[in-house]
């Protein structure tokens, strides 16, 4: 063997080796397209995924804003809470939440004894609402409906609470005197309503609560007559 001979053998040729190289390059570059392919696929099913959860969490809250009278979900303050149960006292009775949202009046109320119930349009605010009753042990003295407050009938309750907004007031006052007995209470959060003149008001700036009593606002107090004999002249 001469050594040239045994180094030809050993060591390929320069050509031989770009051939190598070339079969090489095609089949990593093809393995590395193929793993950012996959990247790709799981990257856009986790952002679709999400855009759909997104969609469906998000829907119910926006629906509502979409309506003629929007009245978008804006948690009660603890002020607010404190002002409503002030004006619940000495009263007695069934309670209901107009738009109760997360159910935090309820539970309040619920807790000082009332038999309380909320209507709300937002599913999700609803069963929210029910667990938190649970978690809070009132969940038997607690109901909540998943509802449009203007296809409801509140003429069964005594003391009603309503966090409105303006555009509403009008015609829920209308609902209201036209459906609840004259022992009700209405109390209403952050705006008044424009026609009744509130028999009691606590609290300050958004906390405002106003409490109106219907036997005053329709003057229909009980009133007793008093028949005086005629007398002869």
């Amino acid at each position: 063997f001469n050594k040239s001979g045994s180094e030809n053998t050993l060591c390929p040729s320069p050509g031989s080796m770009s051939q190598a190289v070339a079969k090489e390059i095609p089949q990593e570059q093809g393995e590395g397209g193929s793993r950012r392919s996959s990247w790709g696929l799981l990257v856009t099913a986790g952002v679709g995924g999400s855009l759909v959860a997104l969609y469906a969490v998000a829907t119910p809250f926006v629906t509502p804003a979409l309506r003629k009278v929007c009245l978008p979900f804006v948690p009660a303050t603890a002020a607010q809470i404190q002002n409503v149960l002030k004006m619940l006292e000495n009263r007695s009775g069934s309670l209901v939440d107009i738009g109760s949202g997360d159910g935090r009046i309820v539970i309040a109320a619920a807790k000082k004894g009332f038999q309380a119930v909320g209507y709300e349009l937002n599913p999700w605010l609803v069963w929210y609402s029910r667990y938190r009753a649970w978690r809070d042990g009132v969940h038997q003295n607690t109901k909540f409906y998943i509802s449009d407050l203007w296809k409801v009938s509140f003429s069964r309750y005594t003391n009603v609470v309503v966090f409105g907004v303006p555009q509403m007031m009008p015609q829920l006052e209308k609902k209201l005197e036209g459906e609840l007995e004259c022992n009700a209470r209405i109390i209403a959060c952050r705006f008044p309503f424009p026609c009744w003149i509130p028999d009691h008001t606590t609290g300050e700036g958004i906390d405002t609560v106003w409490a109106y009593d219907l036997k005053r606002s329709r003057g229909c107090e009980t009133k007793r007559l008093e028949i005086t004999p005629e007398t002869k002249s």
